[in-house]
């Protein structure tokens, strides 16, 4: 695919009020293009495809491990995150990378196994959204969760030494991807105990909130939401919305962490600038044991 068919595909699948933005990307796109750009991932970061039987495809998986890794024997604590393309590398990275892995390797002490699923590029409001918008579609999102949950997460745990329980294991992701997190924490809360929700894209479908209603969260769920003042007129008060309504229905305020980012904007660098401290925040000292 090209990069100005990549960037198209995206544009459609971010979240609809930054259309504004598709000038300024698109300008961006050409500018990098012209430029043979070398990759910035850490040597920790390896990749690998595998078959995705519930997509009809096959998926590119990034994984970051540990600088300690290869000289211990430890089992890991996993956080699995949407959209690998923008974690851990400017090359692949539309608009700029998480610093993911940069950060990581800068810890000492808190090791963890970072599982990054790529999105489909076009597909990326398919697969993201676990009901389907009114005017634009998509829907598929459940049967994404079930391509991590039986097919990446049984290959990780066995290729892998991780801690594969619930306690253990975490979800993470922005705009659409935020939505997925929220959405497989507090369906799956049997493979996932903590979720980091950033710019979550709650606007798709007021179904997420019905959901949030009926479904039990478990007193071990963890929920880290961000979002930014210039997101949009709806996503702050839909993530205001989303958390008084989690605490309505008897989820302790221990359990959620709520940022909201003056002047912040719908983009990696307000993610990627923010990641470190949902990552604490996530990160338990049992995690760490």
């Amino acid at each position: 695919m090209s990069s100005i068919s990549q960037i198209l595909c995206t544009f459609v699948s971010i979240d609809f009020y930054m259309k504004r933005r598709f000038l300024l990307i698109l300008f961006l796109v050409f500018l990098t293009t012209q430029v043979d750009a070398q990759s910035t991932a850490s040597k920790q970061v390896a990749t690998f495809k595998i078959e995705a039987p519930q997509l009809k495809t096959h998926k590119t998986i990034w994984v970051y491990t540990p600088k300690t890794y290869s000289d211990s024997t430890k089992t890991y604590p996993v956080i699995y995150m949407f959209d690998a393309q923008n974690l851990f590398d400017a090359k692949t990275s539309y608009v700029g990378e998480w610093k993911v892995d940069e950060y990581l390797d800068t810890l000492k002490n808190q090791d963890v196994i970072i599982v990054g699923i790529e999105h489909g590029n076009e597909k990326r409001l398919e697969e993201l959204t676990p009901y389907p918008h009114e005017t634009y579609g998509g829907g598929k999102g459940d049967t994404f969760i079930q391509f991590i949950i039986n097919t990446v997460k049984p290959h990780i745990d066995v290729v892998y030494r991780t801690k594969p329980e619930a306690e253990h294991t975490t979800i993470f992701g922005s705009s659409l991807g935020g939505l997925m997190a929220f959405y497989a924490t507090v369906s799956y809360p049997e493979t996932f105990s903590k979720a980091g929700v950033f710019s979550p894209s709650f606007w798709v479908s007021s179904k997420i909130f019905d959901l949030a209603t009926t479904v039990e969260i478990p007193s071990s769920s963890k929920f880290y939401f961000l979002a930014g003042t210039k997101e949009g007129e709806s996503m702050v008060p839909d993530l205001e919305k989303m958390v008084a309504l989690l605490i309505s229905k008897g989820v302790k305020p221990s359990q959620i962490q709520q940022k909201v980012i003056e002047g912040g904007e719908h983009n990696e660098a307000l993610w990627g600038s923010n990641f470190p401290t949902a990552f604490q925040w996530l990160m338990t000292s049992k995690d760490q044991d």
